[in-house]
């Protein structure tokens, strides 16, 4: 014969201490307080995620352009050591007519505010990268090279978003970054025209010579006018 069941709100039987009803009171109690604790938690963790995005796109270093320099043409010469290019690029670019190029170039840094979805530059900072092409790379030397450049950033904890080895008369590439794409490197081959590009750019800072007084609006050209790469190449060790 099954057990009795005393319906809810009826009087507890005699010889027991827990009020009617009691019970089912209880348990509902103890999951919203659960709830509340879990409330709370996802608040703090909402805040601290807002604070860190409003945080993020400001909290830079303070850098000078040649230490930024150094570090991009540093990324940029091991990738050409690797790609197996023996010949020397002097800085600047090849002239009239001519495409071959070794600059550095510069861009403005963005906030995302509060939510992340804003698109504000950082006045007074920078993000500095460097660039080089080559004319007339056959394919002999480009194909071996990219994929023995492939296999050594991958091994060197770069991540690859993209690598295309593009067959007959189409573009091979490669694309890598980390540290949230504060730093990365791209390389292109066109096959038909025989163009090897490269670049590679590094963290955003802040530039020492910029102040809180400065009237005029902070332009990032200014950190790269204010370098010169080395030759790129044997010439440049």
């Amino acid at each position: 014969m099954p057990d009795k069941i005393t319906p809810a709100g009826t009087d507890t039987p005699a010889g027991t201490d827990t009020p009617a009803g009691t019970g089912a009171v209880r348990e509902p109690a103890a999951g919203c307080l659960g709830c509340g604790g879990l409330v709370v938690v996802l608040v703090l963790a909402l805040v601290a995620v807002l604070a860190w995005n409003a945080g993020a796109g400001t909290d830079l270093s303070r850098v000078a352009p040649r230490d930024r320099a150094d570090r991009a043409f540093g990324y940029s010469r091991e990738a050409y050591d690797v790609l197996g290019f023996t010949r020397a690029l002097p800085p600047g670019t090849g002239g009239t007519g001519g495409r071959a190029r070794n600059v550095f170039g510069a861009e403005y840094c963005h906030d995302g505010g509060l939510l992340g979805m804003e698109d504000k530059t950082v006045d007074g900072a920078y993000r500095l990268y460097h660039e080089w092409a080559l004319e007339d790379v056959p394919a002999d030397q480009a194909v071996p090279g990219l994929r023995r450049l492939h296999r050594r950033l991958a091994d060197e904890g770069w991540r690859v978003t993209s690598y295309t080895e593009g067959g007959t008369g189409k573009d091979w590439s490669l694309y890598v970054q980390r540290d949230h794409r504060a730093e990365w490197m791209t390389f292109t081959w066109d096959p038909e025209q025989r163009y090897f590009t490269g670049g590679a750019g590094v963290p955003c800072a802040y530039d020492p010579a910029w102040t809180h007084s400065d009237v005029d609006a902070y332009d990032p050209d200014t950190a790269a006018e204010a370098v010169t790469p080395p030759v790129l190449g044997p010439g440049g060790r």
